[in-house]
């Protein structure tokens, strides 16, 4: 196995909506914010290459919205999804598996592109099966009013139209060890209905794909949860028992939407569980 981090593009989120209640006064000394109040935020995916697979898991926004949609996303930098795959030595249609922690936008946009001439839309990686699970896709595809702008329908029906679409399967426990994929899945539902965080074992370490049960370092404190999320007390909750055991295990954080800092390890101190010592991957993994 052979792993790369995988930049799809940065963009801008406002600061106080990415940590709900908390002051900005707080959280803004470690997710400083500009003058319209936004805070820097990666898609950062990972590509597992394993024998005859290639796996890429979360995908980012993609490119095909609208000029106005992504004014209000403030993309930033030189990071491309393919740009970042031809650094790695690999092409779209290289791809054997796309494995989609939740379908919001910013994590699946990527799936999808315009076809040749644009008159719609096809799948971004011809080669590749879609993975989701039955529970989050029926989620997904009718849509509660809050979570309505974050499941955009052109990137989701051209993954069943295409025939591409596969459903992982559920045993009915939160944590289960995928077969095919070959990498643990621990289900969580207070961000959205059954996001799935990977848990990879790589080179004698546990590497934790944290999507958006821990969006940036800055969120580690318990009270610091998004105001996206649909059910925070029930985020609370979750993340208050995976730190502790991220924490207990020194688990290595891969965060997706940390502009500035890849991977995080977790100690405890008597406020709770902190940051403990912040890596890039490279720093980590010897690839």
């Amino acid at each position: 196995m052979k792993l790369y981090p995988i930049e799809a593009g940065n963009f801008k989120l406002d600061g106080g909506a990415m940590f709900g209640v908390v002051p900005k006064s707080l959280w803004s000394r470690t997710n400083p914010a500009d003058s319209n109040n936004m805070i820097d935020i990666a898609a950062r995916c990972l590509l597992i290459e394993e024998g005859d697979k290639l796996i890429l898991i979360d995908n980012g926004l993609g490119d095909k919205q609208s000029d106005k949609f992504f004014s209000y996303y403030y993309r930033w930098g030189d990071d491309s999804l393919e740009k970042s795959l031809k650094k790695a030595g690999f092409h779209p249609d290289d791809i054997t598996d796309v494995f989609m922690t939740h379908l919001h936008f910013d994590h699946c946009g990527g799936s999808i592109a315009w076809n040749k001439d644009r008159t719609g839309y096809e799948p971004a990686f011809k080669n590749a099966k879609f993975w989701t699970n039955e529970e989050h896709w029926k989620w997904a595809t009718n849509p509660n009013d809050r979570e309505k702008a974050s499941f955009l329908k052109e990137n989701l029906l051209p993954m069943q139209e295409s025939g591409q679409l596969s459903f992982l399967p559920r045993n009915g426990q939160d944590f289960q060890h995928n077969q095919e994929l070959n990498f643990g899945i621990r289900f969580v539902n207070g961000h959205t209905e059954k996001q799935m965080i990977p848990h990879i074992n790589y080179q004698g370490k546990k590497l934790v794909f944290m999507a958006d049960l821990l969006p940036t370092a800055g969120h580690v404190p318990l009270p610091y949860v998004m105001g996206y999320d649909t059910r925070p007390l029930l985020t609370l909750q979750e993340k208050k028992a995976f730190l502790e055991e991220a924490a207990a295990q020194q688990y290595y954080l891969f965060l997706e939407h940390d502009a500035h800092n890849e991977i995080i390890t977790l100690k405890n101190t008597e406020k709770g569980v902190r940051v403990d010592k912040i890596y890039t991957f490279n720093e980590v993994f010897n690839n």
